[in-house]
């Protein structure tokens, strides 16, 4: 089974990417393929589904994310093809509080996902789902956060000035800000 794979972004379509790992290429499928950037060096959290007839890999941005949609396709009833547009849609904190809430009508805005899905969804992880919500790791902050770590900066310490960087700047811009804004 594979844990990652860092490899360079040769293609993205709308439900995949195809990564280049030592002159192979993998075809990943991805909650947002348009996350990556073509021709760009990263790192993919794997998980691999074999079955009888097919073998397919599912790739993520963070180990959050890995994990989340793990504890998702252990619910009865709802598989990997159904997850990926889950995470696709929502933010992690955001469904994991619906699920703690036993928000039923929040769950069911997602595809495929009826009240008898939703309610199954609630059953099995209410309570089970642990997201750190003092960072906002779905909402664009994703690389920024594995730079700081990477610094040698605590949760903690950079929590607090994520929300205080526009997102939407350049990675090596983001981190400009950020140092500016911890250094004070």
């Amino acid at each position: 089974m594979y844990q990652y794979m860092i490899g360079k972004v040769t293609e993205i379509s709308s439900t995949y990417i195809a990564l280049e790992v030592n002159n192979i290429g993998y075809q990943i499928y991805t909650p947002n393929p348009y996350a990556f950037n073509e021709e760009e060096n990263t790192k993919i959290y794997i998980y691999e589904q074999i079955r009888e007839d097919e073998q397919t890999l599912y790739g993520f941005k963070t180990k959050e994310e890995k994990e989340f949609f793990l504890q998702l396709i252990a619910v009865k009833g709802l598989g990997c093809k159904m997850a990926l547009p889950i995470l696709a849609t929502g933010s992690i904190t955001g469904i994991a509080d619906a699920i703690d809430r036993e928000n039923i009508l929040y769950l069911k805005k997602f595809p495929k996902i009826g009240d008898k899905l939703a309610r199954q969804i609630i059953l099995d992880l209410k309570g089970k789902v642990h997201v750190d919500k003092s960072l906002p790791v779905s909402s664009g902050y994703e690389e920024l956060v594995e730079v700081l770590k990477g610094l040698g900066y605590k949760d903690k310490e950079f929590s607090k000035v994520l929300t205080k960087i526009d997102n939407t700047l350049k990675i090596e811009d983001q981190v400009k800000e950020a140092l500016k804004l911890l250094l004070k």
